[in-house]
């Protein structure tokens, strides 16, 4: 205690410390960790992982590991990481990327974690003991407080950005305006914390995919309430496959669904639940305080938002540049050309963007944020960068034009590229526009 006084005062603040749960208890090492080292005449461990909370919070712990935050190492093997390491840097990637996303941890001779590994409280942290996360990561060290994981900048740690933009969109909506107005009235400290009955002034991120509501209970599975995923280039709803092993994983609708008993990834299945169950669990939330009616005409204006990108934008485009690839106008590399960066940033910043603004009701990115970029994007950068490696090739835009006609020129959406904005589109803006600014306004 002499040591981390700080610490010691916070642990002193906490429910572990009033339970008689001290030091030793979280960090004491047990025969056979890799990790432990002597201290003080005692084996403890610098890395408490979920395994160890795990020993009080089994159901907690046992909800949060096959969830999608104690994956979040798996980015260590993706086109995210391909670009942090290689196009940025490792000390890029260990400072940055990792402390949301967790690292491998490993050890220097002596058992003690290396610098290139720790300190870490990424959300999927891969820990020595096998168990995957850190809970950490939310209920902040070491007064670990429920509160503090209900507050919508712990979230923000990891979900904002021009990739996963939450809590700006969070902060820019209804429900975040309300939060931030009557942020007194949200009984955060409460042991029991059931929206609509011990609060009713607004959501939090914790509330919509955690938090208990009258007829569920609390979850450490974030995923269990998402119906959509709004992370890849093209969205599609998502069923969840639960084993027998306790493992989970997600299955696009558009694939078959095995049955209960069928072999899947080393176990079998125990459970299917269909994203229609996922969406009506988070409806169960939306429905604390409003009515069936605006909850579902929510979610049709966000369905028709995310079609619009997948179908106007997202597949066409993705098509198109599967085929620039089989036909050898760009290489199968990643990022070796500007098309690719174009691409990526459509779909990987502004494309999430304008999907999560619908999601989470935040009008400005939806739009401006959003599809608008995504759109500016698509047809000043993206088509003229197509055009271009096409004529660099050719020497003529043939292949590129081809490709344009067989997916754009059938989309509704893309008429106006073709052919122009419509005599009947200019006369309803210039109408408006000279009732505001008067007669010739518009020229």
């Amino acid at each position: 205690m002499d040591e981390t006084p700080g610490l010691a005062r916070e642990w002193k603040k906490s429910t572990h410390a009033g339970k008689d749960i001290d030091c030793y208890d979280c960090h004491k090492a047990l025969p056979g960790d890799k990790d432990g080292y002597l201290h003080h005449k005692v084996m403890i461990a610098t890395i408490v992982t979920p395994k160890d909370c795990a020993a009080c919070h089994e159901k907690e712990v046992t909800q949060q590991q096959p969830s999608h935050h104690a994956k979040g190492g798996q980015i260590l093997a993706s086109l995210d990481n391909l670009m942090g390491e290689v196009i940025g840097g490792l000390p890029a990637v260990n400072a940055g990327c990792r402390q949301c996303h967790g690292s491998v941890v490993e050890l220097d001779a002596k058992n003690m974690p290396t610098a290139e590994t720790w300190p870490n409280t990424g959300i999927g942290r891969i820990n020595l003991d096998g168990s995957k996360g850190s809970c950490s990561a939310c209920h902040g060290r070491h007064r670990f407080s429920a509160a503090q994981a209900r507050e919508p900048d712990t979230c923000g740690k990891c979900h904002l950005g021009p990739d996963h933009p939450q809590k700006e969109v969070y902060e820019e909506s209804k429900h975040g305006i309300l939060f931030a107005s009557f942020r007194d009235e949200m009984n955060m400290k409460s042991k029991k914390w059931v929206v609509g009955v011990d609060y009713t002034a607004a959501p939090t991120c914790a509330t919509c995919h955690m938090s208990a509501t009258q007829t569920q209970g609390v979850t450490h599975d974030v995923g269990d309430r998402i119906s959509w995923t709004l992370r890849p280039p093209i969205s599609q709803k998502l069923n969840m496959i639960k084993l027998e092993n306790g493992d989970e994983f997600d299955l696009p609708a558009s694939q078959p669904l095995p049955k209960v008993g069928d072999a899947a990834k080393g176990s079998t299945v125990k459970q299917i639940v269909s994203w229609q169950k996922r969406r009506e669990k988070m409806k169960d939330v939306c429905m604390a305080c409003h009515t069936d009616r605006q909850v579902n005409q929510h979610y049709e204006q966000f369905d028709n938002l995310v079609d619009l990108y997948n179908d106007k934008f997202a597949k066409p485009i993705a098509a198109m540049m599967e085929e620039l690839k089989k036909a050898g106008y760009i290489t199968p590399a990643p990022f070796d050309e500007k098309i690719e960066w174009t691409w990526w940033e459509i779909w990987h910043h502004e494309g999430r963007t304008t999907r999560h603004g619908a999601a989470m009701m935040g009008p400005d990115y939806t739009w401006w944020h959003g599809i608008y970029e995504v759109a500016q994007h698509t047809y000043f950068l993206w088509i003229p960068e197509m055009k271009e490696v096409v004529m660099k090739k050719d020497g003529n835009t043939k292949f590129a034009d081809d490709l344009l006609a067989k997916y754009f020129k059938p989309i509704d959406g893309h008429d106006w590229y073709f052919n122009g904005l419509s005599k009947e589109a200019i006369d309803k803006v210039r109408k408006g526009f000279e009732e505001r600014y008067g007669k010739g306004s518009l020229k």
